[in-house]
């Protein structure tokens, strides 16, 4: 007789763990892409799809972060490490981006009309929750970090239009 295998039983009830996603990329404009692509992508994975405003929200924060990791903390030779967590009950998202920039602390000014950039912060401050710097603990370095509340995780069921 053939083994079978165990039904597959799908669950509604909410994980009771946090969610948490860590990696270190490369300090160039395609490690900051790599990075907010996989922020959306395990942001989606985890209840909050592609296209609903906490998807589209933190991913233009992450996006807002790492490039200017990638611009002023920047150090030949260095990566920058981005790290993603949600909640249990999927209604805090908190986006953290380290670099090895120490003399470089971000500060939220007002750029003249004409300028082509200086808006990241501005951007970061608008739309999270929160947001604030803290020294790395081991190294030299910085933290930028922001928290975004949301309602809560969307519940899915793979293969049916909600």
């Amino acid at each position: 007789m053939k083994p079978t295998s165990p039904p597959i039983q799908l669950s509604s009830a909410l994980p009771t763990s946090t969610h948490e996603f860590d990696m270190c990329f490369t300090s160039t404009p395609r490690g900051a892409r790599l990075a907010r692509r996989l922020v959306s992508h395990r942001l989606h994975e985890w209840g909050h799809p592609y296209n609903t405003t906490a998807n589209d929200t933190a991913t233009l924060i992450a996006a807002e972060l790492t490039a200017n990791a990638v611009r002023h903390g920047h150090v030949p030779g260095r990566d920058f490490h981005l790290r993603l967590t949600v909640n249990p009950d999927g209604t805090t998202i908190r986006i953290e981006v380290t670099d090895t920039r120490t003399e470089r602390t971000p500060t939220l000014s007002t750029p003249t009309p004409d300028s082509e950039s200086g808006r990241g912060l501005l951007l970061v401050a608008a739309l999270a929750t929160r947001w604030g710097v803290t020294p790395r603990e081991a190294a030299p370095g910085k933290t930028v970090w922001a928290q975004l509340v949301v309602s809560g995780r969307v519940q899915t069921v793979p293969g049916v239009a909600n």
